[in-house]
């Protein structure tokens, strides 16, 4: 499998299981509380199966950069939480830096 779809992977369960943090309220609902035990350790398996191939710095910024950008687009989406315009240039400036990273570093690997 790609190391690039494993780390997408790997984002999207950290995404699922942050999402469902909230719901979990303070780990006393059951079934969301279930949900994110087991997504953020999928989450961190595949995480660990991308390091085999990019490099950690590399791989754990993609992954925290665009992590942060879904659950901000999320807890508005979901939860209703606004995102003011600094938030929106910051998730913006964080896309952009990610960009960089996968076009422009010679440490990715290709």
């Amino acid at each position: 499998m790609s190391h690039w779809l494993l780390l997408v992977l790997s984002i999207l369960a950290e995404v699922i299981g942050t999402s469902c943090l909230k719901l979990a309220a303070g780990f006393t609902r059951p079934l969301p509380s279930l949900v994110v035990i087991v997504s953020y350790l999928l989450a961190f398996y595949l995480l660990s199966l991308t390091l085999r191939t990019i490099p950690v710095g590399i791989a754990y910024a993609v992954w925290s950069g665009v992590g942060i950008v879904l659950i901000a687009l999320i807890g508005w989406l979901v939860f209703g939480q606004a995102l003011d315009l600094p938030a929106i240039v910051g998730m913006g400036l964080i896309i952009a830096g990610v960009a960089v990273l996968n076009l422009f570093s010679t440490a990715m690997p290709r």
